[in-house]
């Protein structure tokens, strides 16, 4: 099979491809703690945290927060400040939130069984869904993210603009492929365990891979090829500048909502996008495709009104996203800014 766009395999390849899968992930998969049984809740939580984290560095954190929220009940129940206290360290905190509401919709209704039914909760989107649904239920779905959308892209030589939707869905239309067998689960576990042990971004171990001898990648060395590099976006250069009012202990915040910034912040806030990086400033921060330059400084007026005064201990209990937590540590350290 030459390299091509074409998402239609020979049933032949993709029934190969299925059994060598499910014994090689049989023989090779890891030890994790929301595998040991198919509940939905425990491969949510852990699905979740592993958008943005690795597997090691979630373990701890995964094996806190089921501890203290073991059902869906528990955590339908809590409140939202407990469940951030402990995502705290795990960050994208809306992440955190999106659990919370799902939860308390889904101790109502009973877990649902379906991507297209979980689709429609917050914080699901089409990876989350595939991923519990097959997982869990056993729904014959194929999962794509940054893994398998690699491991497909080399196997099957596929020269892809992937984060265009058309093409991406040539990808989801060979992963649902494979997922058509009773080993659905473990067809899905093993593109997503080969990707990050095997089919890895640099210096794959292609010599342990059961698709070695067919993977037109390897035949065709296309592997630094494959999957195609996204572009990179342009980051936009935005100059803030901040006067906390901060007394004896306190802080003093006000809605403020901007194009990067939402939620409370401080009085007379400024931003201005800019063409280039700004001559001063006391420190950058990045957020998505936002370059920040960053001015504390004294507030020039008296507090107004509109705000409320919050104790810096509360802030800090309530996990603060990283560019609040960088402005307090700065003010703090800083006696011009204090009044």
């Amino acid at each position: 099979m030459a390299a091509n766009n074409q998402s239609e395999i020979p049933s032949k390849i993709i029934a190969k491809d299925q059994s060598d899968l499910i014994a090689w992930y049989l023989a090779n998969r890891r030890e994790l703690p929301w595998r040991k049984d198919k509940n939905p809740y425990r491969i949510w939580i852990s699905e979740v945290m592993l958008q943005q984290t690795t597997v090691t560095a979630v373990i701890p954190f995964y094996e806190k927060f089921m501890s203290r929220f073991p059902s869906l009940e528990s955590l339908a129940s809590a409140q939202e400040n407990e469940v951030l206290e402990y995502w705290a360290g795990l960050g994208y905190y809306s992440r955190a939130r999106n659990l919370h509401k799902s939860a308390i919709r889904l101790a109502v209704s009973g877990f649902h069984q379906t991507a297209a039914e979980l689709l429609e909760l917050p914080g699901f989107g089409p990876y989350t869904s595939r991923a519990v649904s097959s997982l869990a239920f056993g729904e014959h779905v194929g999962v794509l993210d940054g893994n398998v959308i690699r491991v497909l892209s080399r196997r099957y030589g596929l020269k892809l603009n992937w984060w265009n939707s058309k093409e991406k869905d040539i990808l989801q239309k060979i992963s649902d492929a494979l997922a058509q067998t009773l080993q659905n689960s473990e067809v899905n576990q093993g593109m997503m365990e080969m990707g990050a042990t095997v089919c890895t971004p640099k210096k794959p171990l292609c010599l342990m891979c059961p698709w070695k001898n067919r993977c037109i990648a390897l035949k065709e060395n296309l592997i630094e090829q494959l999957p195609a590099p996204k572009p990179r976006a342009e980051f936009e250069i935005w100059q803030c500048n901040f006067q906390p009012h901060i007394k004896k202990g306190q802080i003093y915040l006000t809605p403020f909502e901007g194009p990067f910034l939402k939620n409370t912040l401080f009085p007379e806030s400024q931003v201005e996008k800019l063409k280039k990086k700004p001559k001063t400033y006391d420190f950058k921060h990045g957020v998505t495709k936002y370059d920040l330059f960053i001015s504390i400084s004294k507030p020039a007026t008296k507090t107004p009104k509109g705000g409320q005064w919050v104790n810096l201990s509360e802030i800090k209990k309530s996990n603060p996203t990283s560019l609040m937590t960088k402005i307090l540590k700065f003010a703090e350290n800083s006696a011009t800014i204090k009044e």
